[in-house]
């Protein structure tokens, strides 16, 4: 009896871990076929190149340059960013490098797997970096930094680094990966809008926009008198009920006349 149950529960376990092996292989992100390369990045915020899911990325770029990518989610989607930095040889030092990843509203959102700030030695030809983010919800409250619907920034950077090695040419090659996409959640709410970050807040001015000359009032009455606020009406106030108290404490303190 005994051993009919062992064997059960090895057939269980055995069971459970070939299901999870595929599991764990399908979720390592990979480019989708046929995916334009981007050979670019921007420099900031404003100016983040935009690229999609499994859209591989590799660009010419200096140790020190901070590259920025953007990419949109959609709620219960999970995604994987994988960055790899070739260096030349002849390093002075060792280095630490960061990827970064913040929403629409300039959240910086953390990662719940990958080597997200690695350090890596003057011998090393190479430095992989990785950030799994949560998965986007449909919607949160105001006040948490929970990750949902919109665009996201990648940011990758060095930290820490000898000077002498400011401005070596490196290759960064960066693959954003969608690992899986359980659709809409079953919350009890929806977001109204996506987070996106507004990249045209205004209008640049070409010329320095002329006053308009004011009228001539000089011969008004009204410019000898001062702008009626609040300062003005309670000094008058206060002025009235002064008056008012010291006539009245003089009339309750003054002696009677002798006769």
């Amino acid at each position: 009896m005994r051993n009919a149950l062992f064997r059960s529960l090895a057939a269980l376990v055995a069971v459970g871990g070939a299901a999870l092996v595929p599991a764990a292989a399908v979720a390592a992100p990979t480019p989708s076929p046929g995916a334009t390369p981007v050979n670019r990045a921007g420099t900031s915020f404003l100016t983040a190149t935009p690229i999609s899911a499994g859209q591989p990325v590799r660009v010419d770029a200096s140790i020190g340059d901070h590259l920025y990518w953007a990419f949109s989610a959609k709620a219960g989607q999970v995604h994987e960013i994988t960055a790899t930095v070739t260096f030349p040889k002849g390093r002075s030092g060792a280095s630490t490098w960061t990827v970064d990843v913040f929403d629409g509203l300039r959240r910086r959102q953390a990662c719940t797997a990958g080597a997200q700030t690695p350090t890596v030695d003057a011998k090393a030809s190479s430095v992989t970096l990785g950030c799994t983010l949560r998965e986007v919800r449909a919607w949160a409250e105001p006040w948490s930094a929970d990750p949902l619907p919109g665009s996201y920034v990648v940011r990758l950077s060095v930290t820490d680094l000898p000077e002498p090695d400011l401005g070596a040419p490196v290759d960064v090659d960066l693959l954003v990966g969608e690992v899986a996409d359980r659709g809409a959640s079953a919350d009890d709410g929806e977001l109204a809008a996506p987070l996106v970050p507004n990249t045209k807040a205004g209008t640049v001015l070409n010329a320095v926009p002329v006053a308009e000359p004011e009228a001539d009032d000089a011969d008004s009455l009204t410019d000898w008198l001062p702008d009626l606020g609040s300062r003005w009406v309670w000094t008058g106030v206060g002025g009235v009920l002064a008056a008012v108290a010291g006539v009245f404490g003089f009339a309750v303190t003054r002696r009677p006349r002798r006769r």
